[in-house]
């Protein structure tokens, strides 16, 4: 809904939440006040023109300050006459800001106020929604995170399993042959001693013999 109003010779189109600049009025800061200038007021598709202005429509505005208009620069003259006159103006303001526009019963603020209302609740029925999806989506991941971990250890355990059986059998054989050479070398290291042991005292025996044989051989040459 909108509206146009007249205030100080001027005419002005205006919205609820409109804030406008309109020529100095009698007011103070802070206050609230009527318009009643009310040309032409439009609703949708209906709209009501006045004659000169539209019956049963007012609307309210706060004041929110004062302000000063740029400066106008008046300059006349008259030529031949030596006639030189310059003056400046800045109009004073009034800030207003347009809270409601009522016509025939109906309020502008409260329609709009109800329309907010209901996009905050759709908003929040969406909201309400998107956190339950992301609850759900949340729970599903973490039901196949512990899923994936079983499956992962359950994996790593036949693997073990499966794995376990070679790998001992290689470390018994290679205990068992590590032992082998131990063996061997404990049966087989004394024999070379007692070889030695015995070809030395086969030595001895037939160097004595040898050398016992010419002793005796030379006493009989003597006799």
């Amino acid at each position: 809904m909108y509206a146009v109003i007249e205030t100080g010779g001027k005419q002005y189109r205006v919205e609820v939440g409109t804030e406008l600049e309109v020529e100095l009025l009698d007011v103070e800061p802070g206050q609230s006040i009527t318009l009643e200038r009310v040309l032409l007021v439009a609703d949708g598709a209906e709209a009501a023109v006045g004659t000169p202005v539209v019956a049963d429509a007012a609307v309210e505005a706060e004041v929110v300050g004062r302000d000063r208009g740029d400066k106008v620069i008046a300059f006349k003259y008259r030529p031949k006459a030596r006639r030189r006159v310059k003056k400046g103006h800045r109009q004073e303001l009034t800030l207003l800001r347009i809270a409601d526009i009522r016509f025939n019963g109906r309020s502008a603020a409260a329609t709009e106020a109800t329309a907010k209302e209901t996009k905050k609740t759709e908003r929040q029925r969406l909201e309400e929604a998107a956190a339950r999806q992301a609850a759900e989506d949340a729970a599903l991941a973490e039901k196949l995170a512990v899923g994936a971990a079983k499956a992962e250890k359950a994996a790593k355990a036949e693997t073990t399993e499966t794995t376990g059986a070679p790998r001992r059998a290689r470390a018994k054989a290679a205990a068992a042959g590590a032992a082998e050479p131990a063996v061997a070398e404990a049966t087989e290291a004394p024999a070379p001693k007692r070889t030695r042991a015995k070809a030395a005292d086969a030595g001895t025996a037939d160097s004595g013999t040898t050398d016992a044989a010419p002793k005796r051989s030379r006493t009989k040459k003597d006799e």
